[in-house]
């Protein structure tokens, strides 16, 4: 199993997904019909998951080193967040945008084709690793969510439906807090990580402080939600906003002449 497999899989879990859910759409307003879509969805993300285990075993370390290593994990996430939260609450919207954009970065890789080493960096070669990338990689897919929600909460207020208010502004609400639970989980792994490899919790590399302004642009909008709850354009504004500090967190600094040197910088 290697990189050249990866087309066969990837296009396998786009059809599925496409299929599924055009399935589930069709079937939305006919009670208990929806299970063949369910299904056919689920499948698409076991492929996927099938494809990233057999290639963490065939290059016998975690594949979480390059960006598009990463781009895979994301579209895992993304697709598998979507399709728990239809399974549970039946937001069909949801799991249209997160295969959508799973597929998104599928085809990004499908373009950008890697070779993939076995061989990690000794600092690389930690227990701090694969729980320090994963956390982060699910806040991302959590946090990517949360923006989506803020744009459509932004539409409803300038439509009027306030109808639909409270039922966005819940999930825009829910989906940060487990974003930013992610997110921290993910600076403290780095800082304990950091300690053990070069004996220093911080070292305000490029990475490191694009890291805690993404950190602390997501807790404004949790304390101003907190302070100010009538504020909603405000914070909505500033939630979809803020996934553009995240992008640039992740792989943005790769073009930022200050990062050419430093350790976060995807190979």
């Amino acid at each position: 199993m290697n990189w050249a497999d990866f087309p066969k899989f990837a296009f396998i879990s786009i059809i599925l997904w496409l299929i599924g859910s055009l399935l589930l759409f069709l079937t939305r307003k006919v009670k208990g019909k929806q299970v063949a879509g369910i299904v056919i969805t689920g499948l698409g993300i076991a492929v996927l998951t099938g494809f990233v285990t057999l290639l963490w075993i065939k290059l016998e370390r975690p594949p979480m080193r390059t960006l598009g290593e990463t781009r895979l994990w994301y579209s895992l996430f993304l697709s598998l967040i979507g399709f728990l939260v239809y399974v549970r609450w039946r937001y069909l919207w949801f799991l249209f945008y997160s295969v959508i954009m799973a597929t998104l970065f599928l085809i990004i890789n499908l373009l950008h084709p890697e070779t993939f080493e076995k061989t990690l960096m000794p600092a690389l070669q930690s227990v701090w690793f694969v729980p320090h990338v994963i956390v982060y990689i699910l806040a991302y897919a959590f946090l990517g969510v949360s923006s989506l929600v803020a744009l459509y909460g932004l539409y409803t207020l300038r439509q009027n439906q306030n109808q639909t208010q409270g039922q966005w502004l819940f999930m825009a609400d829910n989906v940060v807090y487990l974003g930013f639970a992610f997110l921290t989980l993910g600076l403290v792994f780095g800082a304990v990580w950091a300690k053990e490899a070069w004996g220093h919790y911080w070292t305000w590399d490029p990475k490191e402080t694009w890291a805690l302004l993404t950190w602390l642009v997501y807790m404004l909008y949790i304390h101003l939600r907190f302070h100010r709850p009538r504020k909603i354009s405000m914070a909505m504004w500033i939630l979809a906003l803020s996934f553009v500090v995240l992008l640039i967190c992740w792989f943005g600094i790769n073009y930022l002449p200050s990062a050419q040197n430093s350790v976060h910088v995807y190979s």
